[in-house]
C-alpha cells in the first residue's frame, strides 16, 4: 500500500475477520403470562394472535455509493436523514490531508443509495484529521455524527500512532457538520478500562451515540474489557448528561445503569458479541436497534429501554459486507419513521463496505435495507409520540390530529390534510389514551399578530397555524389584533409543520 502504514484501519481490518462469526444477542427469557381468568356461563374466546413482525420490502443500492479521491478504504460511516437530505461521514485516508493517517471524510445524497458527493463535486471531502499533538495524533476513525440543539457532536476514535491499546475516544462539536472543533480540551472522554490483556490489542474506540429524553447513550469497543469476548468483541455502554461525558455518568452493568466517577470502570456487561456496531432508538417500541455484522449480512438486535429483555426478534438485512454497518437516523439518533404506519413499520437502511480491496482494508461502500413490518409498536401512551404530525380518524365522524402526544379534533378532512404530515386509513388503538385538549370546528375564529403570525382562537387560547390558507378552508375569518392583544391569549399549541 502506497503512502504511511496505517494503524487504525489495519487494526480494525484484524477485528472485522474476528466478526464475521454469528454475534445475535439472545433474547432474554420473558416471564410467563398468568393463565385468562375464566367464567362458567360464557366461556370466553382467546383473541387472535398479532401478525410476528417480519422482513419486508428489502432493498439495495445499484452499486458503490461513496469512495475518497485515491483512498485505500472507506468504511465505519455515520449517516443521517436531514432536511430531505441524507449526510454521511465516514473513515477513509487521503494522501493529500495532513497528517498522514486517517481521515474522516463527508458527503451528501439524495437517498442512502447515492451517489455521495462534496459541495465541490467530489467523492467526498476531508472534514477531521490527526491532530498530529493529541491522543489522535495521527489517525481519526469511526465518526458518530449526532445533532441536539443545534449543534453537531462527533465522537471518533483516535490514535497518535501504533502502540498496543493505543486507541481511546474523542469528541468534537460543529455548527454545521462540516467545521469541526475539538471538544473536551482535546483529551479523550473514553478510553481503554484495562480489565483484561487480550491478543487484540485494539483498545477502545468504534462509538455510536444517540440521544434519548435528555440523555447521551454511547455504544463502543473496548478489547481490554472484562466482558469482551476471546477476541475482544463486545459493546458497552454508558450515558450522560453531558455531551462530553465528564460528569453525571452512569454505565450499564448486571444491574442496571449505575453511576460511576470514571468513564473506565469495569467493563461487566456487553449488549451485543460484535465489532464495529451502530444503533439507533425506535420511539414506536421504546427500544433500541443495535446493527452488528453477522454471517449473513447486518443483523439487527432489539433491546427495551432498561435493557431487560427483547421486545422483538433480531432481523437481518441480507447481501454482502466487510466492516462497519451505518444506520440511517434521525439527527438525534432516532428510527426515521414510515409514513404509511408508523407504529407497525420500521426502515431498517445501512451503509456499509463491502469488499476488501487492493489494499486488503474495507471499502467500497453500499447501501442495503428492509422494513420492519408487523411491528408491535405504539402499545402505550409514552411511545405515542411517534404520531406527532399523524392524524387518525375519529370517533365522531371526524379527523384526530396527533399534537404532542395530545388530540386535537378537526371538523374539516380538508383542513387535516394541510395540517397533518399524513392521515392515517386506520386508528391505531394508543391514540383513545391520549387526552383530548382542543377541538376546531368549522368557521372557528382565528387572528393575526402584528408579525404577520396566525393562530386559531380555541377556547381563547391560541393554536398556530402555518398559513391563511389553512384558515381559508376552515371558513375562518382573520382578525389583526395589537401585540398587547395576541400576548394576552394563552398559546395552548402549535399546528405548523
Amino acid at each position: 500500500m502506497a503512502g504511511p502504514k496505517r494503524f487504525l484501519g489495519a487494526l480494525l481490518v484484524l477485528a472485522t475477520v474476528a466478526a464475521c462469526a454469528p454475534g445475535i444477542a439472545q433474547p432474554a427469557p420473558q416471564p410467563a403470562a398468568p393463565p385468562a381468568p375464566t367464567t362458567t356461563t360464557r366461556p370466553s374466546r382467546p383473541a387472535p394472535p398479532a401478525p410476528a413482525p417480519v422482513a419486508d420490502r428489502g432493498r439495495q443500492s445499484a452499486g458503490v455509493v461513496a469512495a475518497g479521491a485515491e483512498a485505500p478504504y472507506n468504511y465505519g460511516p455515520a449517516v443521517l436523514a436531514e432536511g430531505g437530505r441524507i449526510r454521511m461521514w465516514w473513515c477513509s485516508q487521503l494522501r493529500f490531508a495532513d497528517p498522514p493517517g486517517d481521515d474522516l471524510l463527508h458527503a451528501e445524497a439524495a437517498s442512502p443509495s447515492g451517489p455521495f458527493t462534496a459541495p465541490d463535486g467530489g467523492p467526498g471531502q476531508a472534514v477531521l484529521s490527526g491532530s498530529v499533538t493529541g491522543f489522535d495524533g495521527k489517525h481519526v476513525c469511526d465518526p458518530s455524527v449526532l445533532k441536539v440543539g443545534g449543534t453537531y457532536y462527533l465522537y471518533y476514535t483516535g490514535a497518535a500512532g501504533e502502540h498496543a491499546n493505543g486507541n481511546a475516544i474523542g469528541v468534537a462539536t460543529s455548527p454545521d457538520g462540516v467545521r469541526w472543533t475539538r471538544d473536551a480540551g482535546g483529551q479523550p472522554i473514553v478510553s481503554p478500562a484495562y480489565d483484561t490483556t487480550r491478543d487484540n490489542t485494539y483498545g477502545a474506540g468504534q462509538p455510536s451515540v444517540l440521544f434519548v429524553d435528555g440523555w447521551f447513550y454511547l455504544m463502543f469497543t473496548d478489547t481490554t474489557g472484562r466482558a469482551a469476548g476471546w477476541n475482544g468483541a463486545g459493546q458497552f455502554v454508558l450515558r450522560a448528561r453531558d455531551p462530553a461525558f465528564l460528569n453525571h455518568v452512569e454505565a450499564l452493568g448486571e444491574r442496571g445503569f449505575e453511576p460511576v466517577a470514571d468513564t473506565r470502570k469495569p467493563r461487566t456487561r456487553s449488549v451485543v458479541d460484535a465489532f464495529s456496531a451502530d444503533w439507533m432508538f425506535v420511539d414506536a417500541l421504546d427500544a433500541f436497534a443495535i446493527a452488528h455484522e453477522t454471517e449473513h449480512g447486518t443483523t439487527i438486535t432489539f433491546w427495551n429501554r432498561d435493557f431487560t429483555g427483547n421486545p422483538v426478534p433480531p432481523v437481518t438485512i441480507p447481501g454482502r459486507w466487510r466492516e462497519g454497518p451505518g444506520l440511517v437516523r434521525t439527527p438525534d439518533g432516532h428510527a426515521p419513521v414510515a409514513a404509511e404506519d408508523p407504529c407497525g413499520r420500521i426502515p431498517l437502511d445501512v451503509v456499509r463496505a463491502t469488499v476488501d480491496g487492493a489494499a486488503a482494508a474495507p471499502t467500497d461502500l453500499g447501501h442495503f435495507g428492509l422494513d420492519l413490518a408487523n411491528a408491535p409498536g405504539c402499545a402505550t401512551a409514552g411511545t405515542a409520540r411517534v404520531l406527532n404530525g399523524f392524524a387518525v380518524p375519529s370517533p365522531e365522524n371526524t379527523v384526530d390530529l396527533v399534537v404532542g402526544g395530545k388530540v386535537v379534533r378537526v371538523e374539516r378532512r380538508s383542513v387535516t390534510d394541510r395540517l397533518a404530515t399524513r392521515v392515517l386509513d386506520r386508528r391505531p388503538p394508543v391514540v383513545d389514551a391520549l387526552p383530548l385538549v382542543a377541538r376546531v370546528p368549522a368557521g372557528a375564529k382565528a387572528v393575526r399578530a402584528p408579525d404577520g403570525r396566525l393562530a386559531l382562537l380555541l377556547e381563547d387560547k391560541l393554536w398556530l397555524v402555518a398559513a391563511e390558507e389553512v384558515l381559508a378552508l376552515n371558513s375562518s375569518t382573520v382578525t389583526a389584533v395589537t401585540q398587547q392583544t395576541w400576548d394576552g391569549y394563552e398559546q395552548a399549541g402549535d399546528l405548523r409543520r
